[in-house]
């Protein structure tokens, strides 16, 4: 005789898969919202154009296109004959001036021992002046006695004024001879301008050899030697490979919990078995919205998935990486982050 089935037991069981099913949702919606993840997210590194400072032709292209260099080391020379004269020229220049003012120098000399000498003609002048009136004083009052003739008393009185008209043509020698003693000091301005001169040249010289200012990694290299370089054209673009982040675009939800700080676990897509531990270092704070409103130049665009409903905007939350793989980070590589909030270190 078949049994019959047990009608409690057909309700029960249902029943526990309901209730195992919603307390695996509840988990998965704690987990998630205690760990906010993101697939929306991919590698970046800083970046600079590699241009020259000065105009001229590349003579020599130490570096290959996807090549990783060091800070220091030589990227690419242009040709420094043109720097070389322009040197040269400044130098001779410097020279030239040295010797034009050793010129002058001894010039300024010969008019200094004149107008000292025309100093000690004056002092001559004054006391040939102050030596006629004393004999003209003693002479003119020895004519009414008749101690003197007049033809002497005459005579003394032209030698004092003989005497006075030399020691005025004396002074105004003096005069002369002194206006006349000029200086270095014009020439020794117009060589601090000739040394400044030489530090630009050198410096423009030096830029003819553009080192790496950073350890990274050459990209977009599409010239060669005998292209023309000018500071207003990149030769290529170097990327910073000392530090790699990964910028993940979490949506405004999750954002209440996420600080700068926080501890992501993340993985590129081109591995997924290397897991790289990092930290959020900054959180965007503006995006370019997408759906008519304000348009405001510079920020990041990103783009909403759903159009019929209202979707939570996504901002961009930036993760520095604390050890990548050189070989495998790729600037906007795709990347998976996980947001781990709860072990974050207090700090005081």
């Amino acid at each position: 005789m078949a049994s019959k089935p047990n009608p409690i037991a057909s309700r029960i069981v249902p029943a526990l898969l309901v209730l195992v099913t919603l307390l695996v949702l509840v988990y998965v919606l704690w987990k998630l919202d205690a760990s906010p993840r993101t697939d929306d997210a991919y590698a970046y590194a800083d970046s600079v154009d590699v241009v020259s400072e000065v105009n001229g032709r590349i003579v020599g292209m130490a570096v290959r296109d996807s090549q990783a260099v060091k800070q220091g080391d030589i990227l690419f020379q242009v040709d420094p004959r043109p720097y070389d004269d322009e040197l040269a020229r400044a130098r001779a220049s410097l020279a030239a001036l040295d010797t034009q003012i050793a010129m002058m120098q001894r010039t300024v000399k010969a008019q200094q021992y004149g107008a000292d000498s025309a100093r000690a003609a004056v002092s001559r002048a004054q006391a040939a002046a102050a030596q006629s009136i004393q004999t003209l004083k003693r002479t003119e009052p020895l004519l009414s006695k008749g101690y003197v003739s007049a033809e002497e008393v005459d005579r003394a009185r032209t030698a004092q004024r003989s005497a006075e008209a030399e020691l005025e043509a004396a002074r105004m020698q003096a005069q002369q001879a002194s206006a006349a003693v000029t200086g270095v000091d014009a020439l020794v301005a117009q060589r601090e301008v000739a040394l400044a001169d030489i530090a630009l040249a050198e410096y423009r010289k030096d830029m003819t050899t553009v080192r790496a200012p950073f350890d990274g990694r050459v990209v977009s290299l599409k010239t060669k030697a005998g292209q023309f370089a000018s500071p207003l054209k990149p030769v290529f673009t170097l990327i910073d490979t000392r530090n790699w982040f990964i910028v993940a675009n979490f949506r405004e939800t999750e954002l209440g919990r996420i600080r700068a700080g926080t501890p992501a676990a993340v993985y590129l897509m081109a591995d997924t078995g290397q897991i790289f531990r990092g930290h959020v270092d900054s959180i965007g704070y503006g995006v370019l919205p997408d759906d008519g409103g304000l348009v405001l130049e510079g920020l990041p665009r990103i783009q909403r998935s759903l159009n019929w409903v209202r979707v939570a905007q996504r901002f961009p939350v930036k993760i520095r990486v604390d050890a990548p793989n050189p070989d495998l980070f790729r600037v906007g590589a795709s990347a998976v982050v996980r947001l781990e909030p709860g072990t974050a270190k207090s700090s005081h």
